[in-house]
């Protein structure tokens, strides 16, 4: 018999064993893998809104003190650096830790937002979109003024 040898019944359990870990292990990957993907996916997006977010806040006060819209999220970063209103009630407004900075960028993967603004009609509209989700978006550029500071997820 196989088993009969004590050495050979011993290297054989720690193997089994080892097997047992390591499928319990694999087991364990394939079960919460894609849970923690999706718990990842949906922290990014609630990040990527939140800064959407902050952008629309930027836009609003930008167009609160020049009558329009910025047509570049560079020109809107200065405005926000360099506005003194804006600085004073920075957390409040924008929240703990915010970097100016940042605002052109899609947490998800640093793709800059697309920004149209449309200043052709009577009222002046833009539209932000997450560049990495499409159907992600705040305004519009039809002109329709209950759409102008809208957002798309809600």
């Amino acid at each position: 018999m196989a088993f009969e040898n004590p050495t050979v019944r011993r290297v054989t359990e720690v193997i089994l064993a080892l097997v047992i870990v390591a499928l319990a292990y694999v087991l364990y990957r394939t079960i919460r893998g894609p849970a923690e993907r999706m718990e990842r996916q949906q922290e990014l997006t609630q990040q990527t809104r939140t800064r959407m977010l902050n952008v629309r806040k930027a836009m609003i006060r930008y167009e609160e003190q020049r009558d329009r819209y910025t047509t570049s999220l560079d020109s809107l970063v200065m405005f926000v650096k360099s506005d003194t209103t804006l600085q004073v009630s920075q957390d409040s407004l924008f929240g703990p830790n915010f970097q100016p900075d940042s605002l052109p960028f899609s947490p998800r993967t640093g793709n800059r937002f697309r920004l149209q603004v449309n200043d052709t009609s009577r009222v002046n509209t833009y539209k932000l979109t997450d560049p990495d989700r499409p159907k992600d978006y705040i305004g519009t550029t039809s002109g329709d003024v209950t759409q102008a500071n809208a957002v798309s997820w809600r």
